[in-house]
């Protein structure tokens, strides 16, 4: 079962399922590649059972958009990153204009994370400008600035064990880990890749446990407890990995997407090939969603202007 949303003449970066609806997707898109033009953020409800996906709501920005998250607590807000360096929250029942805009970075924002607990309520966005930041969603000003990359941030992530913990990885090869007390240096500093690291996620089930990807096509796995060596290395993509996303619902799980315009299923404790592989699209994959619920349902977006969700095998 694999059901197909166009988002004509817009090339998707980034699709996440809605924590709180079972009903909708949301897919961050840019005109022309995201090297120029505007961004469209589509609110896209799909139904399962009949294969079809139907446009909700479209909301526009006036740079590209290349990562979404979902509030856990408010059904219908939305945090996008811009290429113009700002972010914006969104309501999509009103989509006009945004709830708030964040302006600081100096360079595209290419991805956001709102916190995983229910108690604290803070972003991270990361940038080509080399930096993290923490804000409070009801502030304007960020609360902190992280600086310990020496090239472009391409990924941070909440820790879902630890609230002042996350990870982040760059241009630079390296995976940091941070306490959000600690703004002048990651707690730790791993050389993860021989290459730019592009992707992390870190393991539901294992809280010292974390994935990354790199543009030289591999997957590690991370114990960063001992961090001179991955303590699995998933090899298959013939390209760069885009996107790394472990299971929220098996401890060795995880998926992947690459330029290599697949989308892979592995499970590391069994092997280190994957064990599916989805060529839905025919360009670079760029977005990654495994649904929240133990539906088996998977959503993934690309530069051919087509996103999908799909059922695992």
């Amino acid at each position: 079962m694999t059901t197909t949303f166009k988002t004509v003449n817009r090339h998707g970066y980034a699709v996440k399922f809605s924590p709180n609806r079972s009903d909708i997707l949301a897919i961050a898109t840019t005109q022309y590649y995201g090297f120029k033009g505007g961004g469209t953020l589509f609110l896209v409800t799909y139904d399962a059972d009949k294969c079809l996906m139907t446009k909700n709501t479209e909301i526009f920005w006036e740079d590209g958009l290349f990562d979404v998250v979902w509030s856990r607590t408010a059904e219908s807000l939305l945090v996008t990153g811009s290429g113009d360096g700002s972010l914006q929250m969104w309501n999509y029942k009103y989509p006009q204009k945004p709830v708030r805009t964040y302006d600081e970075h100096k360079k595209e924002v290419c991805s956001v994370d709102w916190c995983q607990n229910s108690i604290d309520d803070f972003l991270l966005s990361a940038s080509w400008d080399c930096s993290v930041k923490l804000w409070d969603p009801n502030k304007y000003c960020s609360l902190t600035t992280y600086k310990g990359h020496d090239r472009l941030v391409y990924e941070v992530k909440w820790s879902p064990f630890l609230s002042s913990c996350f990870a982040s990885v760059s241009g630079d090869g390296t995976l940091g880990i941070w306490d959000c007390s600690s703004p002048l240096r990651p707690r730790a500093k791993i050389n993860a890749h021989q290459a730019e690291v592009l992707s992390c996620s870190w393991n539901r089930f294992q809280p010292f446990v974390l994935a990354t990807g790199g543009s030289e096509g591999l997957i590690r796995i991370w114990d960063i407890r001992k961090s001179l060596t991955p303590i699995f290395q998933l090899e298959g993509c013939q390209d760069a990995v885009k996107r790394v996303q472990c299971s929220p619902h098996h401890w060795s799980k995880l998926a992947s997407v690459s330029y290599d315009f697949t989308t892979k299923i592995w499970d590391y404790s069994a092997s280190s090939e994957p064990c599916q592989s989805h060529q839905n699209h025919s360009d670079y994959v760029y977005g990654l969603d495994i649904s929240p619920r133990q539906d088996g349902l998977m959503a993934d977006c690309g530069w051919d202007a087509e996103a999908r969700v799909f059922r695992a095998g």
